[in-house]
């Protein structure tokens, strides 16, 4: 499961999420790629199909009886699409129920890898179909408002996470909510001082639940990077996150700025397809390796320096034919 989401619209996450779904089906792996941006869905567009099927608004209306029934061919082997609202109004407003529906009927799809475009932002909805993998891919670009969202979605996600590791109406869930109430940035407060201060009052429970949490691992693609200096905006969100958050991040893509992302928009034809040499289409198809290479689940990799960063940065402006690819 590989669920996708950004802190903010505009950084290019439905793009990212065809283009991977399509190099994951290059692979042979059999991939479902699902539009799970409700009240927003797109990808239909992006992939250049007629939005005439029925999507995942029909399984919310119960005019369809499961997910199977909205696979729909794209065109490219061993890849399938689902559908979002199908323009069916409401959609976009869950309730916990049919929420639990589609995140049990997602996980039981019979496919190598289901990628979930999810909606931009830190709605719990959203939040709560990021966190059906404890490796999501976040999407941002090298641009400080987009970092910072980036991080909010973050800190969400992880909020969401502790929170919903303690019973309903516990003391634990009181004390989580009083401590993300307030502003931690800046301050003394930490996530580590939250984690010890449940281990200090609720030993038994806050083991168990802080356990779980050191396998929430999100990925970070930057997208639409130009040179080396956009190393620097990667390097301040870990450092951010984990200063205040006590939560590792890794880096599996630098993707380069390139237009043929934006004519493939306009020609309803995904960059793999349209424009297959690209420098976008080779860094995809690099991230589509990083994701099948990498065991799952696994621990955390600490790394030091960034090497990570560097690392894909280096890929995808190696891919860019211009001089100046210096990163620091």
């Amino acid at each position: 499961m590989i669920p996708i989401a950004s802190g903010k619209g505009g950084v290019g996450k439905s793009i990212f999420a065809v283009n991977l779904a399509i190099a994951l089906a290059e692979q042979g792996k059999s991939t479902v790629l699902v539009d799970l941006d409700l009240g927003g869905a797109n990808l239909h567009t992006l992939l250049g199909i007629k939005n005439k099927h029925p999507g995942l608004g029909n399984l919310i209306y119960k005019t369809e009886p499961n997910l199977e029934a909205l696979l729909v061919e794209t065109g490219v082997p061993k890849l399938f699409f689902i559908p979002g609202d199908a323009l069916l109004p409401g959609t976009a407003n869950l309730d916990f129920f049919t929420k639990q529906k589609i995140i049990r009927s997602v996980g039981a799809l019979v496919a190598d890898y289901v990628v979930l475009d999810l909606g931009a932002g830190s709605t719990y909805n959203t939040v709560d179909f990021f966190l059906t993998a404890s490796e999501g891919i976040v999407v941002t670009v090298p641009e400080i408002t987009a970092v910072l969202n980036a991080y909010s979605f973050l800190k969400t996600t992880l909020f969401r996470a502790l929170f919903r590791s303690f019973p309903p109406r516990g003391p634990e869930r009181a004390m989580i909510v009083d401590f993300f109430s307030k502003k931690i940035e800046g301050t003394s407060d930490s996530l580590p001082l939250l984690k010890q201060r449940l281990l200090e009052q609720f030993p038994d429970r806050a083991k168990t639940a802080l356990g779980q949490l050191t396998d929430l691992f999100p990925r970070i693609v930057i997208n639409q990077g130009t040179s080396g200096k956009d190393v620097s905006v990667g390097v301040r969100l870990r450092d951010i996150t984990a200063r205040n958050l006590g939560l590792s991040i890794e880096y599996i893509g630098f993707i380069p700025r390139d237009p043929a992302v934006a004519r493939s928009v306009v020609e309803r034809r995904p960059v793999l397809v349209a424009s297959s040499q690209s420098p976008y289409a080779l860094t995809l198809r690099a991230i589509a390796r990083r994701i099948t290479c990498a065991p799952a689940p696994r621990p955390p990799k600490l790394y030091q320096d960034n090497e990570d960063l560097l690392d894909v940065a280096e890929e995808g402006l190696s891919n860019l034919e211009t001089p100046g690819k210096t990163l620091l």
